[in-house]
């Protein structure tokens, strides 16, 4: 992992400490289509709800992978702020319960 370029989208930080990483505080649309149109592979995006959210809003997500975990924690945060179709391209199940599905936006 320390090889592996990483961005850290923030808006109260300037920097992280550590190999191969940077900040991005500027617009999260301008930000995540430079990187898309870079050279190499595929990138995988780890956040909170509100990052996501708006990374789903700004259709910025090419591939979604929701993870289905077995415990009933009452309410969540919601990541879709409208109705969104989705096509599931692929479901694993583990022995612990979790599923995860994979989904493309239609």
């Amino acid at each position: 992992m320390v090889n592996i370029p990483k961005v850290v989208f923030s808006k109260s930080i300037a920097r992280v400490d550590g190999q191969n990483v940077r900040v991005e505080n500027g617009p999260i649309v301008d930000a995540v289509n430079q990187l898309k149109s870079g050279n190499g592979k595929d990138m995988i995006v780890y956040g909170g709800a509100t990052f996501v959210s708006s990374l789903i809003e700004n259709e910025l997500i090419d591939e979604l992978n929701l993870f289905v975990n077995p415990v009933a924690i009452g309410e969540g945060l919601q990541i879709f702020k409208s109705r969104r179709p989705l096509k599931r391209t692929a479901s694993t199940a583990y022995a612990s319960g979790i599923v995860v599905n994979r989904y493309e936006p239609v």
